[in-house]
């Protein structure tokens, strides 16, 4: 049994999946994913205005500004004009510390932004969103790794000669 105060305790308390009490403040996670026909000032405008509403209702801990990225599958979303299906879309998201009642308001608002055809809410810590923050951001200094053809083709080469040897 852990002693009152110490880090097990605390981490059962994060898992145990209850509501936060009334006024006390949280670390959520917004993702959220922008329409992909936007044009770009569009985008920077929605996610400036989620931004600032989060803002307005609690304490931002960390962020990712939208980028652009294949979707794993395909959303659909039935709009007066009828069904769209979205096969990429800005990506963004938020982490921020907030009440309950500020953070159901957050949530409000982004579910009725016509902008946002997905997003998630997640509850997390300080340390995780800033860390995520941080490996983003070192990822985005790491140049893409690229194979070069020849190396490809000796590794083929290479592949075809051990597959005919005899032993």
């Amino acid at each position: 049994m852990a002693k009152k105060g110490t880090d097990m305790e605390e981490d059962t308390e994060l898992d145990s999946g209850l509501p936060a009490q009334a006024g006390e403040p949280r670390v959520y996670e917004l993702g959220f994913h922008l329409d992909p026909e936007l044009p770009s000032e569009e985008v920077k405008k929605a996610y400036q205005a989620i931004r600032a509403l989060i803002a307005e209702r609690g304490e931002i801990v960390a962020e990712s500004e939208p980028e652009k990225v294949a979707l794993a599958y395909t959303i659909s979303r039935q709009e007066v004009a009828g069904r769209r299906d979205f096969g990429s879309a800005y990506f963004a998201w938020v982490a921020y510390e907030a009440s309950a009642e500020r953070h159901a308001e957050v949530n409000t608002a982004v579910a009725a932004d016509k902008r946002v055809i997905r997003f998630i809410d997640l509850t997390t810590d300080k340390e995780s969103a800033r860390h995520a923050a941080e490996r983003e951001a070192l990822a985005a200094k790491v140049p893409e790794r690229v194979d070069e053809p020849e190396v490809a083709t000796e590794d083929a080469a290479l592949d075809a000669a051990l597959e005919h040897a005899t032993v």
